[in-house]
């Protein structure tokens, strides 16, 4: 009986090791999103200073991009983004604004929620230094 239960616990881990390795080997179809960056360093900004910055992204897929959501970490960052359905091949924009109007260095992140075989939920990242404007 025990052989018995050790030679089908065998044939069990075999197959699960056999089946992960054949379907890592199977491209997925359907939409891709790739970033040309996912960080965006302000470096050192003035207060009250243009906190505006983009992040452009490509459908590298094969069916239409649709990102269904866009949601910053807190009510300091305001994302934008493209609503429409972005096709292979096409690009579509993040337009990020942050509130400069506090001194201090910050990092935020932004998650982007979309349709995406491969990675549905990416994290992008701001980052800077805001000063007080020199007299």
């Amino acid at each position: 009986m025990k052989k018995l239960f050790l030679l089908c616990l065998l044939s069990v881990l075999t197959f699960g090791a056999v089946k992960a390795q054949s379907t890592d080997q199977v491209p997925a179809n359907g939409p891709k999103i790739e970033f040309k960056a996912l960080e965006h360093n302000y470096g050192q900004i003035q207060k009250g200073g243009d906190g505006n910055c983009e992040f452009t992204f490509t459908n590298t897929g094969t069916e239409p991009l649709i990102l269904s959501n866009v949601r910053a970490s807190c009510g300091c960052t305001t994302p934008s983004w493209t609503k429409d359905p972005i096709m292979p091949g096409q690009t579509g924009t993040i337009k990020v604004r942050y509130n400069t109007n506090n001194v201090g260095g910050f990092t935020k992140t932004i998650t982007v929620t979309s349709n995406a075989v491969d990675n549905p939920r990416v994290v992008l990242k701001i980052k800077g230094n805001v000063v007080a404007p020199t007299e």
